[in-house]
């Protein structure tokens, strides 16, 4: 574990699927929560329905907004429809904020806007999981 990771939020059972078609974003979302989450990093949606399933099911799910893009916010329903209860932030450029507004329109719970920091990151997972340390779920300039 490194240096200011809690533990009581290290044990607590949750998951975390990094859905993103960007491998470096992937891997980076990956790093900066798998010390205090269990997290599984995954280039498709199909990827993620094949390995949540039973017991692995993800509490939430960060959805790179290249998805939303490419499939509508039809996905968003299809994940919640294969992972009930799960919370769905979208990772998006401040270019896309408005992709990602529809898409919290359709069920989304917020949005991780880029650059992505350790603390913005860890704050946002906190928050829609319910646990100490959150940070407001929208803090998109689309809706100021």
């Amino acid at each position: 574990m490194q240096i200011g990771v809690e533990t009581s939020k290290a044990v607590d059972q949750r998951r975390v699927f990094v859905v993103d078609e960007d491998e470096i974003i992937r891997a980076a979302l990956q790093f900066m929560l798998h010390d205090e989450i269990e997290t599984h990093e995954l280039a498709t949606p199909e990827e993620a329905y094949e390995k949540g399933t039973g017991w692995l099911l993800p509490h939430v799910v960060l959805l790179g907004v290249s998805y939303i893009k490419s499939r509508g916010n039809e996905i968003i329903a299809e994940m919640k429809e294969k992972f009930p209860n799960v919370r769905i932030l979208i990772v998006c450029d401040k270019a896309d904020e408005a992709v990602a507004v529809g898409a919290m329109k359709a069920g989304a719970a917020g949005a991780v806007v880029k650059p992505l920091t350790l603390e913005g990151v860890r704050k946002k997972v906190d928050t829609v999981l319910g646990r100490g340390g959150a940070a407001p779920l929208v803090q998109l300039s689309i809706l100021k």
